[in-house]
């Protein structure tokens, strides 16, 4: 029984071993037949009728893009001269911007100067006015001292530095008043006093003088509107003058008068007050009207200002 189990086992193995080598020789049979259908098929299409094909269709390649590649440089050359015409365009447009830019720079900067000139002029025309007007005070401040009588002071210095340059004989009969002091109050009550000797015949007068004198007083012609020659009429003016402040024409009636020579120091009182105050007038309307220049505080003239009162 065990022979006949190894009998079969036997012959199912050769068996198994027959069928295997038949179905390796089918597969190599239809590998090899597959590579030479491929063989075939490649030899054909590449060195047959289908090279040819591609022959004619690269040789028929360049006549279909034969014209396509003649146009084709015109073309580039028309769209290259458009290109560069709109660059010169472009070019011409940023130039004309950056010259319009540049032409509204100018203007802007022009502008600017001018604004900083009239701005300039207008500080040079403040620091004058602040100047004259520093100088007015001044002028004020020693009119009041000479109409007082008081000394100067600080003012003296004043005077000197803001008006000497332009003035100096205004300044000096300025001066001249300060350091002899005289007052209206003070003229009024010296001429009182010297009213017997104004209103008296003149002392040590000749005959003939003397003859001359009463004569005139005789016989007087005047119109009605002239003030009479009276000496106590000339008196009475000379004291109304004073009291209104016009020492010119006080003096001018003392001087008329019989006892003139005797009044020689209130003349020249008198002479010294009036020069004061004509200098004074002269000093507040240069410093008013701006004329004529006058000097700051370090003595820098200031610009006078323009007749046509721009300023």
């Amino acid at each position: 029984m065990e022979e006949d189990f190894y009998s079969r086992m036997r012959s199912k193995a050769a068996s198994t071993r027959g069928g295997s080598r038949s179905v390796i020789g089918a597969v190599l049979a239809a590998f090899l037949l597959g590579g030479a259908l491929v063989g075939f098929a490649a030899w054909y299409y590449d060195f047959g009728s289908g090279g040819d094909d591609a022959g004619n269709v690269t040789t028929e390649m360049p006549q279909v893009d034969g014209p396509s590649t003649a146009a084709s440089p015109a073309a580039g050359e028309t769209a290259a001269q458009e290109q560069a015409n709109t660059n010169a365009a472009a070019a011409v447009q940023a130039v004309e911007i950056v010259a319009g830019q540049q032409g509204g720079i100018e203007a802007r900067v022009t502008a600017m100067e001018q604004r900083l000139t009239a701005l300039d002029i207008q500080a040079q025309a403040a620091y004058g006015n602040a100047a004259r007007a520093e100088a007015l005070l001044v002028a004020f401040a020693t009119r009041r001292a000479i109409e007082r009588g008081t000394s100067l002071d600080y003012l003296e210095e004043q005077i000197k530095v803001r008006f000497e340059d332009g003035f100096p004989n205004a300044v000096a009969a300025v001066l001249a008043a300060a350091e002899n002091p005289v007052t209206l109050d003070r003229l009024r009550a010296q001429l009182d006093g010297l009213a017997p000797a104004l209103l008296a015949d003149p002392q040590a007068e000749s005959a003939w003088a003397w003859f001359k004198r009463e004569i005139g007083g005789l016989f007087v012609i005047r119109k009605q509107s002239t003030p009479s020659p009276a000496p106590t009429r000339r008196l009475e003016r000379a004291r109304i003058f004073l009291e209104t402040g016009q020492i010119e024409n006080a003096i001018a009636e003392v001087r008329q008068m019989p006892g003139a020579d005797q009044a020689g120091q209130w003349l020249a009182d008198a002479d010294r007050y009036a020069a004061a105050l004509r200098a004074l007038d002269r000093l507040e309307t240069s410093a008013i009207v701006g004329s004529e220049a006058v000097n700051d505080i370090t003595g820098t003239p200031a610009s006078p200002v323009p007749r046509s009162g721009a300023q």
